[in-house]
Order: C-alpha cells, then structure tokens, then sequence
C-alpha cells in the first residue's frame, strides 16, 4: 500500500521593419506574403537582446521560415532560443524549429537572441525574398513526413521507415536526425542507423527537402534502445529503483533537481514516475500541469535554463528529460496505478490488448517519447483487496502482462509493482504472479506497510519486517516469506526487487518500548496521521533499537518503526544472498536532503 497525494525593460526600443516571402505558393496560388520586424529588447553596454517577428500578412498557411541578416564586423550573436540560428562570418541564419514554423494567416513568431556589439541588421531575406513585405512567386516547403517506426533492432543498429512527406514540385530527399543532429540523407523513406551502442536510448526524427532545397518540419520522434548492455538485473547489476511522485512537487515542494543536489542521481539506475491513471480500462495522463507543463526558472530546473511560456514541454516530464541528458545511465519508467488508482485496472483486465495500446500511446506520446523507457504497473490488488475489491480472477494479472509485452516488445522495460502478503491464502495466493512473470523484467516487491496505525490500538509492529519474529501479529507478513513464497512459485531471484520505505508508520498513546505495544491511534505526521518522513523522523524520534532487520523508536508516547541507513544495510546484505535484482523505495522526498537512504541502498547493494 502507498499513499498519495525572460527579463523586460523599458529600453527605446530600435525597429527596422523588415518582410519577404516565407511560405512560398505555387504559380497557380496567391504567393504567400509576410512581413518580419526586428527590435532590440534590452541593451546592457556589454551586449544586448534582440527579437525579430514574422507575421504572416497573406492568406496561405506559411509551413516554414527563415530569416537572413548581416551584421556588421564586431557584432555578433551569443546566444538564441525559439529558433535555430547559424553564421557564416558576418551573415546570420535563423531557421525555425520543429513546432513554431507553421503561421496561419494573420498569425506571428518572435525568436530571441542575445548578441555583443553595436551594430544593427541589414540585408534582411525571409526565405531568400526580399524583406519588402511583398510576395514572390516560388514553391511551398514539403510537409512532415509521417513519425519514423523502428524494427529490427539490435545491439548495434535500428531500421528506420517513415511515411512520405508531400510538396508540390516533389521530395528530393530525407534528412535522418538522431538526437536532433543529422546522421544521414536518404531518397527513400526507409534507413538503417549502424555502429550504435548497446543498451543504449536513441531518439530519431526525419526531414523532407524538395527540389528547390527547400526543408520542411521535422517528423515526430522515435525514441529506440538497442539491445543487450545489460539492461535487465543480474548478478552483476543490481536495480537501485526510486518512485518519483507527480504531486511532490506541491506540498512537499520536491522536483527532479532535488535528485541532482542531493547526489541521489549518480546513484540510483531507475525511476519510477508516480502515477498515471488508469480510467474506463485505459492509460491516462493525470495531472497534465505538473507533468507537462509547469515552468521551471533557471535556479529550478536540472539543466540552469528557464522554462520559456510557448516551449513544446515543460513540467516534470522536461526535467526528466533533462536529467537523462545528464546523467544517461537512468532509466525513466511511467507508473500507473497505484493504492488511489488501482480500480480502473479490473475494466482494463476486460480488455487486455485495448489497455496495452493505451498505455504505448501515452508512454510513446511523440512530445515525451524520447523520456520513458518502460511502464511500471501497480495493481493493487488484483483478484483481491485493497482500496476497492477487485474480481478479475487470477488469470487477469497474468494476461494484462502478456498484452503489455506484446504491445511494448522487447525494446521497453515491463515491470509491476505486487503485493508482499506471504500469508497462507494471502493476496500473494490470489493472482498468478509466477505465470506472469515471464513478461516482465521484474517485480517491486512492496515489503513495507505490513504493520501501521490503520490498526488504531496496536499492537505496535515494524512496517516493514525483513523477517518474522516473536509475537509478529500476523504470520507471513515480512520480507522474508514474501520472497520465498514468490521463488516457490517459479519466480526468477533476479526478477525481484527488495522494497524500501523512506518513511516510518507511528502510533501514540503506547507506554511500552518494545514491539507489540497498546496504542490509542496514529502519531501525528506532517502529510497525514501515523505517517512520517526518515528525514523528519531521524531527528524528531532517533531510532532506539531494531527489530526483524528494521528501526524502531519509542518518543514520549509515540511509537515509530522506520529503516536507517543500518538497516538499509542489513537488508542489502540478505538481499545479495539471496540473489535478488536489487532494491526499489517509496520515494525520494522522504530522504535527507544529502541523500542518506539512496546511498545506504548504492553502498549496500554495491
């Protein structure tokens, strides 16, 4: 169980109106007109910012824009956003990108640029007309060709095959982007991308020129992993899983950048983005804000960039994005479900191959493909109960699985999240966990929330036991059995991952120190009642003894049981012998802000 939860200044301003031809039209069509107007925003002495604006001013849909400029010897451009800007000694190219070339008639661009100098623009050309705002006759640029497709794929190469892009006077040829940098220009719609890396991610897009040399959009993006490099856990390659939640970034004002200044992100392999939603048997996206489009500042965001207001993606999804860029070791899982959203899955179980394909479409979603490597299910509780009962029957887990497999192949990490009930007839017993794991890379096994203040009066108990223990209050609720009982029912070591809870579940109103206590109700918690972060709890309540590998602490009359970075320790250990894939938690923002609990995870599993 889990619970959930540009600067501006009033400088004169420098305007020299400046048009020319953009979207070319055929002899047989109006040619399209447009104007372009260039002003200086911002002057500092040292440097200064500028802003050029096309417009179109004629009737035809523009497709794609470049403008040309001479600066005179000693000014220059430094910087620039929203376009692509070049030079070639004192003459400048600003192309533009993927998403803002497209101008309905009456719409307007601006890009900017921060540039050092004095000089001023001449010899404007707007996609090589005259900056007169008149129009010349000429041909349109080509569409975008269809989103490639990947097949074939190997340790070291991908075949590319994409849809053809149109244009009036024909296609010449196609540029292959892979990462935005041009690796090859084909004639045909199909390439094949070699010398690649194992276990490696890859994002590929695909641009049409015609005849006239003309380019038009990019295609969406493709995002590939090759095969091998180890992506699966083994012996010699332990998982270090965190859950990353949605929502942290309110309250608990936690953001990816939190994982870089804590040190957490060289340390762990994957993360788990928590969580998608699962309605009328379908992936869905849940909070779009925080996912897709809150705007980071420079201070907040991963890379030191800000957020600008019309960038394609913001939020979370973006500062994944930019985690990755920096530290490519990490994979990035989209999880969907969860203790709050489990109901949908038992409509999805329905429909197993219709779920699937709603879950690619959301996970490959061409605005953030290149982000998730995988999807995560956390069904909880299938063919049993847990915020609702669910009687899908036991086969349902097993075949949800199967389609996703089928769906995602072999290119995407499958993974779920399970119950860790090793009781006799428990929830372990009520799905068919060991036939379903042939599909998936491995389990999170939830070994936390066994014992908690949902039980008002007690008896106190660690929430997370490796082992059992004299006078646990109820059999088969530890690690340990879990374990046990998923390996006997024919699932691989290495497909199980040992869970961790960054946080610790309390009572109040015990008296005893030891486990198995009175209690009168939940201790009080920042978020919710019986609930607590390590970070809090190592301060507030210092652990005073250990019980069935885990911490527990009696403050006053509170009564808390938690992992530390001992425990954490212990728990390594029996993991590693046991043969395990490594280790997952719930989640970063209970963790110091050093990072005491992920390390203790690196440390011990390494």
């Amino acid at each position: 169980m889990r619970f959930r939860q540009r600067a501006l200044a009033g400088f004169a301003t420098l305007l020299l109106p400046l048009a020319g031809l953009v979207g070319l039209a055929s002899p047989a069509q109006a040619a399209t007109e447009a104007t372009a107007t260039y002003s200086k925003t911002q002057d500092w002495g040292t440097g200064f910012e500028g802003k050029w604006t096309v417009k179109n001013t004629g009737t035809t849909t523009i497709n794609a824009w470049t403008v040309e400029w001479d600066f005179p010897s000693g000014t220059s451009v430094t910087s620039a956003w929203d376009a692509d800007v070049t030079s070639s000694g004192t003459h400048w190219t600003a192309k533009n990108k993927s998403w803002n070339g497209t101008l309905a008639p009456g719409a307007s661009v601006s890009f900017g640029f921060n540039g050092t100098g004095s000089g001023a623009p001449s010899n404007c050309k707007l996609n090589g007309g005259s900056c007169d705002g008149g129009s010349v006759p000429g041909d349109n640029p080509p569409s975008a060709p269809g989103t490639p497709t990947a097949s074939d794929i190997t340790n070291t190469s991908v075949k590319l095959s994409w849809s053809a892009a149109t244009d009036d006077k024909g296609i010449k040829n196609y540029d292959v982007l892979r990462g935005g940098t041009k690796v090859a220009t084909v004639t045909g719609t199909t390439y094949t991308d070699t010398g690649l890396t194992a276990g490696t991610d890859y994002s590929y897009t695909v641009q049409a020129r015609d005849t006239a040399d003309q380019t038009g959009p990019v295609s969406g993006a493709r995002a590939v992993r090759t095969t091998g490099g180890g992506t699966d856990p083994g012996p010699g390659e332990k998982v270090n899983l965190g859950y990353f939640t949605e929502w942290g970034v309110y309250g608990r004002n936690y953001h990816v950048k939190n994982l870089v200044t804590s040190g957490s992100a060289s340390k762990i392999t994957h993360i788990n983005y928590a969580f998608g939603n699962v309605k009328n048997g379908q992936c869905v996206l849940d909070d779009a804000y925080a996912a897709t489009d809150k705007a980071y500042t420079a201070d907040q965001s991963v890379s030191g960039v800000a957020d600008t207001w019309d960038q394609p993606l913001r939020g979370n999804f973006n500062q994944l994005r930019q985690l990755k860029a920096k530290y490519p070791h990490i994979k990035v899982l989209y999880s969907f479900g969860g203790w709050t959203y489990s109901g949908g899955f038992g409509q999805a179980a329905q429909n197993p191959a219709a779920f699937a394909k709603s879950c690619k479409a959301v996970v490959e979603d061409p605005r953030w493909a290149d982000v998730f490597d995988g999807i995560d299910i956390d069904w909880e509780y299938p063919n049993a109960c847990g915020l609702t009962c669910d009687t899908s029957g036991p086969a349902a887990f097993r075949n949800l699985m199967s389609a996703l497999r089928t769906e995602f192949g072999s290119n995407y990490l499958v993974t779920a999240a399970i119950t860790a009930d090793g009781s006799s007839g428990g929830k372990i017993d009520a799905a068919d966990y060991g036939g379903a794991a042939q599909y998936l890379d491995w389990y999170n096994v939830m070994t936390y929330d066994y014992f908690g203040a949902f039980d008002a009066d007690g008896p106190t108990a660690p929430h997370s036991p490796l082992t059992s223990y004299p006078g646990i209050p109820q059999a088969g609720f530890n690690s340990a059995d879990a374990i046990a009982k998923l390996k006997a029912k024919g699932v691989p070591s290495a497909k199980l991952l040992l869970g961790i809870g960054f946080y610790g579940r309390g009572w109040t109103g015990v008296t005893q120190s030891a486990p198995g206590g009175s209690a009168t109700g939940a201790a009080p918690g920042t978020y919710e009642a019986g609930i607590e972060d390590y970070k809090v709890l190592k301060n507030s309540c210092p652990a005073n003894g250990t019980i069935a590998g885990t911490a527990y602490a009696h403050c006053g009359s509170n009564w808390w049981s938690y992992d530390t970075p001992s425990t954490i320790a212990g728990k390594m250990t029996w993991a590693k012998n046991q043969g395990l894939g490594g280790a997952f938690f719930w989640e970063f923002s209970g963790d110091t802000s050093n990072g005491e609990l992920v390390s203790a995870i690196s440390n011990g599993l390494n």
